[in-house]
């Protein structure tokens, strides 16, 4: 918590405003930067969904009845519930509304279609209600761009990793004293709904890569709410279910199988392409499958495509890697054991690390990185990298709404 009164404000902070794919909360943080651009995290806040609110978004994934009323009514809806969030994340900073330079909103994704005829992505959460309502100039629409200059809109979080958990191999004088040593490839890892992977080469020469891998936690969430309706959790806590179970390997092959797994980046996908209606398509490929077994298999599935993901990016066998994992599933215990049984398998070198050993909760590194997007639109920084996206040139991302 800081510890100043409104009238002693002495930082430039904004707020990072993030509402992720498993549909779950609102998360805030509240950032500076300094001169490099790198972030110091001085706050946090976490508003829950209710039951009712989790069901609208998730509803919205998915072609249905109603969507334009039942979406843009829901834009607003949220926009109160972030200004809401917003004005209490405040009071528990002992803030007032003019110490915030900017918010940067994400917003709530519903639809993602980066494969469509005329590829879109849509957002809601409205900006502009948004500002009006907590009286705090809003940063949003941060995708739009990017889709417009040809790429998918995703993933924008490269571009923030690269300043945090780059280790570029330095320069041979520093090396050859001592000061410093060689640098090392580093793997960013986030699994959310769904799990994205950033490749940050120890070669500073290297690309930048990112994408999407595949599912992280959302099919194992579905799975779970759908055999356990009246549990007190909407997701199998520490992965106990999946520990229940055995992994199947006839489904196992059938859902790696999936066009999806065998894309070449650029790529990024959504709850709207892995949900349980494509799950319901696999199991009928393979003869029938104990509930639990399918779960264990769901969460075998996302360390595979993680671990397949960061295989084909790793040179020299003997050099070190690094892995940060963040996101929600860093607290399903099973599934990140087999994150860390496949990488034992397929990489000889490895620390597989969390986020936290950065300084950066891995519950927070996408609202801070949110805030960066925000804090990168007024100092005119370029964002977005067209070597992750797609997009034919690289941009500042975003656009401003004014209370």
């Amino acid at each position: 918590m800081i510890n100043h009164s409104p009238s002693q404000k002495s930082k430039e902070y904004y707020i990072g405003l993030m509402s992720g794919t498993s549909a779950d909360g609102i998360d805030l943080a509240l950032v500076t930067f300094d001169n490099n651009s790198k972030p110091q995290l001085h706050g946090r806040f976490y508003h829950p969904y209710s039951t009712a609110v989790a069901h609208k978004i998730t509803a919205l994934y998915n072609p249905n009845h109603n969507e334009i009323d039942r979406a843009f009514e829901l834009d607003i809806e949220l926009a109160q519930l972030f200004s809401q969030a917003i004005k209490a994340f405040l009071t528990q900073e002992k803030l007032a509304l003019n110490d915030i330079i900017a918010i940067g909103s994400h917003g709530q994704t519903i639809r993602h279609r980066p494969q469509a005829k005329h590829p879109f992505t849509l957002q809601i959460g409205c900006c502009q209600t948004l500002a009006t309502l907590t009286n705090i100039r809003v940063i949003g629409q941060f995708r739009r761009k990017d889709m417009a200059l040809g790429g998918q809109g995703a993933p924008l979080v490269p571009a923030f990793h690269q300043i945090i958990f780059s280790e570029n191999t330095p320069s041979e004088s520093s090396i050859a004293d001592g000061s410093i040593k060689n640098g090392h490839d580093v793997f960013v890892v986030n699994i959310g709904g769904i799990a994205n992977l950033t490749f940050l080469p120890a070669d500073a020469n290297e690309t930048v890569i990112g994408y999407d891998t595949g599912t992280g936690n959302a099919l194992m969430d579905d799975w779970f709410q759908l055999h356990h309706p009246k549990s007190n959790n909407n997701y199998d806590k520490n992965g106990d279910w999946a520990a229940s179970g055995k992994v199947n390997t006839a489904l196992l092959k059938q859902l790696l199988s999936d066009h999806y797994c065998q894309l070449a980046p650029p790529k990024s996908t959504g709850r709207e392409y892995f949900n349980l209606s494509w799950l319901e398509t696999q199991l009928a490929q393979v003869k029938l499958v104990t509930s639990q077994d399918v779960q264990a298999t769901l969460s075998a599935f996302t360390a595979l495509t993680i671990v397949n993901a960061i295989k084909q990016h790793c040179g020299d066998e003997k050099a070190l890697i690094k892995v940060y994992l963040c996101g929600g599933g860093v607290h399903n215990q099973v599934l990140k054991n087999q994150v860390n049984h496949q990488l034992k398998l397929h990489i000889k070198n490895y620390e597989l690390l969390l986020t936290n050993q950065k300084d950066i909760d891995g519950d927070q590194l996408e609202a801070v990185a949110f805030a960066w997007l925000a804090f990168a639109y007024d100092k005119k920084l370029l964002s977005s990298m067209p070597a992750v996206t797609g997009a034919s040139k690289s941009c500042t991302l975003g656009n401003e709404y004014y209370p």
